[in-house]
């Protein structure tokens, strides 16, 4: 028995020091090593150097001066990202036309002038509830509002939306997006400027 007993042990052990401590020591200096941003979150640090959230992760924003992204289906809170997922809710659901119905009404108080076809992705949330992305379009439709409130020319908001899209992943991945964090930290340092 002892002679089936003493090998398995050793086994056991040296795959455990194996898997368990060389490979995620090995995955996580490469990790650091290439792709240290990535590994450590995407994060986005304002001036002074303080975390003010990830590119990867949608953040809540309503203030009309604002970009507003796509909705968060997760809960307690919007953007949780210990929560993710979708609403599950099918396109006949009441909850879901209710919601939508919430949503579109939020848009037309926040720019009653606004009369434009609203983009889905500012009605409708991501499979993952935390998508920091929305279409051009969906940015497109939010600058006369924002410019209207920041007293901005809406040039500049074209301009700043245009300086922001990302283009597809691997030129081949999805549709060409903006990151509305990014999008409205740097907005802020254009008004900050102006």
């Amino acid at each position: 028995m002892s002679s089936y007993l003493k090998p398995a042990l050793v086994l056991f052990a040296l795959l455990t020091l194996l898997t368990g401590v060389v490979y995620p020591l090995l995955v996580t200096a490469l990790a650091q090593g290439l792709f240290p941003v990535q590994a450590n979150g995407s994060l986005l640090k304002n001036d002074e150097g303080q975390i003010i959230g990830s590119e990867l992760i949608g953040q809540p924003f309503s203030d009309t001066r604002y970009f507003w992204g796509r909705p968060s289906a997760t809960s307690p809170y919007p953007y949780n990202a210990a929560a993710s997922s979708g609403s599950n809710l099918g396109p006949t659901n009441p909850a879901l036309i209710t919601t939508v119905a919430a949503r579109i009404k939020a848009l037309h108080e926040a720019d009653p002038e606004k009369h434009a076809s609203i983009p889905v992705d500012l009605v409708t949330a991501s499979a993952s509830g935390l998508d920091p992305h929305i279409s051009i379009a969906a940015a497109e439709y939010q600058i006369p509002r924002i410019a209207k409130a920041r007293h901005i020319d809406p040039a500049k908001l074209h301009n700043l939306v245009a300086k922001h899209t990302e283009d597809r992943q691997w030129q081949i991945f999805g549709e060409p997006r903006v990151n509305v964090l990014k999008l409205n930290l740097s907005l802020a340092d254009l008004s900050r400027k102006d």
